[in-house]
């Protein structure tokens, strides 16, 4: 097994003061045991599920060589039982686990003496299920910089397979602290990990101290909004101005700042703000359903093409009265040409309104061209035959049938898709958006449902005909005889029906989870009559297993309650193309 190094944060550098801890812990599980394996004789549960923990050696914490707690199935209780000292300048420890099975866990800290230490701080939560792939876990542990003490801590991770099958793992540390030196803050108020830099205090008094702590923050909080405001106008300028081509970010646009973000994580509800109503476009909820089967058809008359051209292949995908075909598009010059399409259509059975509505959405990106869109390129729409509408064709089709088809695959090849591969996509996505939002488009349904892929790795937008069909379950109507992308949608959406390139910023933020949980459902346990409520009082989906923290914040700037404090889509596609090549630099 190969150890994975703790994650690099390098879009919030650490201060130069804070080391890592490393610890490897390797859950491996039945059948993949060896049949050299030994069996632990006083842990039930290590029988059948842990192999191997142990200390990976390191210059910060004076390790000269490999220290195992448990080894083919074995525990090394004298490991265990010792109290291993942590540098004084070393702040973080990170843990590397997973197993191949279902092992709930839970995690428990204790610290004997907690003046001289802060209460540790784990960037997972403190019990859930043990990932099936290997990841890295972080628990910081800072002296609060108070007395010169030396702190114990104890931590203690139960693994359980059923009722009576469990384990307990005892890791035991000590650390000396110092008075007012290298002292360091955190702060939950915004996001848990967001490290604030360390503050010494060169006087005596310790009013004074924190009175000229509280003072430099408040300075430095009126600066951030005077250059966030100065910064906002300046955006709204160059995108007056810029191009219809896609200028590639070459502006260099800032990273949205989380400092105006005004909800917590996922499992913190924030003090939500009154929704009110906010400039954006307002569409009618029937507008589609208001034009005629031949207003559609003669919208589309100057790409109509005749349907003896067209040869039906495979069926992609289908839906209740849709289908998506694999086909062939003749060469109107030369016939001996042939040209691979998407080719969108209906069942016999289907209505009027049906069809229409397929028309219809499938020109949103018509007349469009941008290297991360998908418009139509033809139709047939010969009176008494179905309508057809056609797309070029790309080799790996629906990047959510994609995703899906690579989570199942992880299993035998957890390198199958790399993190890296994932914010590549969601570099090109914004880049397709920031494209829309510059021609005042608004596309109301991103989602990885509504995006196709190649073998290149090179993502497209497409429109959303058909997708109510295809992907029934990401639909639900709130009794307004309407089916809407509930999971997806902001919140001014869901309450006064208002879109905005604001509000597919949000549904870019919830694309942007479903690529890092490979295809996942959002919101998957929320009742969709509740989700208002849900949003409204500050709750989001939960960080991703293995999503690093600097991504996952891009995230919750998308869902701020206020449209206007959410990035724009050029500055998210400045601040992932720098995440992006921080990514290619630590590989």
């Amino acid at each position: 097994m190969v150890q994975l190094p703790p994650p690099q944060e390098p879009l919030i550098p650490h201060p130069q003061s804070v080391y890592t801890y490393r610890l490897l812990l390797l859950l491996l599980l039945p059948p993949d045991v060896s049949p050299q394996s030994l069996r632990a004789q006083s842990s039930p549960a290590l029988d059948e599920v842990l192999t191997e923990v142990k200390s990976v050696p390191s210059s910060h914490t004076g390790l000269d060589a490999e220290l195992y707690y448990v080894r083919h199935d074995v525990v090394n209780h004298y490991a265990l039982s010792f109290n291993m000292s942590v540098p004084t300048e070393t702040n973080s420890l990170y843990f590397t686990w997973y197993s191949k099975t279902k092992v709930d866990y839970r995690l428990s800290f204790s610290v004997e003496n907690p003046v001289a230490l802060n209460p540790p701080w784990c960037n997972i939560s403190l019990q859930g299920e043990v990932p099936r792939v290997p990841s890295v876990f972080r628990v910081d542990i800072l002296c609060s910089g108070k007395v010169d003490e030396e702190a114990f801590l104890t931590m203690q991770l139960n693994l359980t397979i059923h009722a009576n099958n469990y384990t307990v793992l005892n890791f035991k540390r000590r650390k000396m602290c110092y008075k007012s030196k290298n002292l360091f803050m955190y702060t939950n108020v915004r996001f848990k990990n967001s490290l604030i830099d360390g503050v010494t205090a060169p006087t005596t008094s310790t009013q004074v101290f924190y009175i000229s702590v509280s003072v430099c923050c408040i300075v430095i909080f009126l600066v951030a909004i005077i250059l966030a405001i100065l910064h906002l106008h300046s955006m709204k300028r160059v995108e007056m101005e810029d191009s219809v081509s896609d200028s590639g970010s070459s502006q260099g646009l800032s990273q949205p700042s989380t400092q105006t973000t005004q909800y917590l994580r996922a499992d913190t509800p924030n003090n939500a703000a009154p929704v009110t109503s906010y400039p954006s476009l307002r569409i009618e909820k029937n507008d589609l359903r208001s034009v005629t089967l031949m207003e559609a058809k003669a919208k589309v008359k100057d790409i109509a093409i005749s349907r003896d051209r067209v040869t039906l292949r495979d069926v992609l995908h289908e839906g209740t009265f849709g289908r998506i075909f694999h086909g062939v598009l003749l060469d109107e010059k030369d016939p001996s040409k042939e040209k691979q399409v998407f080719v969108k259509t209906v069942k016999d059975h289907a209505s009027e309104v049906q069809v229409t509505m397929m028309l219809t959405e499938s020109c949103k990106l018509r007349g469009l061209h941008h290297r991360n869109l998908l418009p139509i390129s033809h139709v047939c729409t010969e009176d008494g035959e179905k309508p057809m509408v056609l797309l070029p064709f790309i080799a790996w089709g629906n990047l959510k049938q994609f995703l899906r088809q690579c989570k199942l695959a992880e299993a035998n090849n957890p390198q199958a898709i790399s993190q890296q591969d994932l914010v590549y996509m969601a570099i090109q996505i914004a880049c397709g958006m920031s494209y829309l939002a510059r021609r005042e488009v608004i596309h109301k349904d991103l989602a990885a449902r509504n995006c196709v892929i190649d073998d290149n790795m090179q993502v497209k937008i497409t429109d959303n005909a058909l997708a109510r069909d295809l992907f029934p379950m990401d639909y639900h109507c709130l009794g307004d005889n309407e089916n809407r992308p509930v999971r997806w949608m902001a919140l001014e959406s869901l309450l006064n029906n208002d879109f905005s390139s604001a509000s597919d910023v949000w549904a870019f933020g919830v694309t942007l989870w479903e690529l890092m949980t490979l295809g996942q459902t959002p919101y998957v346990d929320i009742d969709p009559f509740e989700m208002s409520a849900y949003l409204k009082d500050g709750y989001r989906i939960a960080q991703p297993i293995n999503c690093p923290d600097e991504l996952f914040a891009v995230m919750a700037c998308c869902w701020a309650l206020d449209p206007e404090e959410r990035p724009k889509f050029q500055q998210l596609v400045q601040c992932l193309t720098e995440f992006h090549a921080a990514l290619g630099a630590y590989v």
